[in-house]
């Protein structure tokens, strides 16, 4: 690991992975804050080794180091770390004894491809920059400028514009990562996420806790990630609870 994590809390420093890349520049470090809590997943897992990756190939590079398990849910055959597979399976289990349902919301709520990600960028930028350019907030020339770059380098470029009130999201007042998660920095990429139709069922959510299955992206309340630990053992990861939409999350204590 190089010293350029010397920024961050020590304690969550002392528990990445070893072999973490992560640029020093604000757009990643943005994005080590919105959805650090993966790096330190634990339990026989494997955490993802780069904060962005920046293609397809980097990105099956990294799952074809995975022990993978495919399993019904619902309507729809999802793939994900065979650990995390294996306790959301025993979670399901368990709501299904107290009347409760465990269901995926769709057909991608566990494993993407990168290009998958690419598609939910583009389904924000897109409209986005058609509704800045007639606003007259942006010149054709600059949007066209943001649409030739590859999506990875679009991410700090639509940050920017963000500080000034040019927002992403699909409502167009806030930012992007409200709506979708960059390219490359998806949490499903790691198989570690899965998305849930129930997440409003507080129930719910405490059979998936019980099973070290976490809400850890604050704008995404259906998104929750496999950590592996106890919730008595998170914050010695570097891990801090907030609550929020009277939900609990755990985010990097930075």
């Amino acid at each position: 690991m190089s010293n350029e994590h010397a920024n961050l809390g020590s304690v969550f420093l002392k528990n990445l992975p070893a072999d973490l890349e992560v640029a020093n520049d604000a757009a990643q470090q943005r994005l080590l804050r919105e959805y650090g809590a993966i790096f330190v997943a634990r339990g026989g897992v494997i955490a993802p080794n780069k904060v962005v990756f920046k293609d397809e190939e980097d990105v099956c590079s990294f799952q074809s180091k995975l022990e993978i398990s495919k399993h019904e849910i619902g309507e729809f055959s999802l793939e994900l770390q065979s650990t995390a597979m294996k306790e959301l399976v025993n979670a399901i289990d368990d709501a299904n004894s107290s009347g409760l349902s465990i269901n995926p919301r769709g057909a991608d709520s566990a494993r993407r491809n990168y290009n998958d990600t690419i598609e939910l960028w583009k389904s924000r930028v897109e409209p986005a920059l058609i509704h800045w350019v007639g606003k007259g907030r942006m010149t054709r020339a600059q949007a066209d400028a943001i649409r030739a770059f590859p999506p990875y380098e679009q991410v700090p470029r639509v940050f920017s514009l963000e500080e000034e009130g040019i927002y992403f999201a699909k409502d167009l007042s806030k930012s992007i990562i409200y709506s979708v998660a960059p390219p490359g920095a998806s949490q499903h990429l790691s198989l570690l996420a899965f998305d849930i139709a129930e997440f409003d069922d507080v129930r719910v959510r405490e059979i998936l806790a019980e099973h070290c299955w976490y809400q850890t992206v604050v704008s995404d309340l259906p998104h929750f990630t496999f950590l592996g630990v106890e919730k008595g053992n998170l914050r010695e990861l570097g891990l801090k609870q907030i609550t929020n939409s009277d939900r609990e999350f755990w985010v990097p204590d930075m």
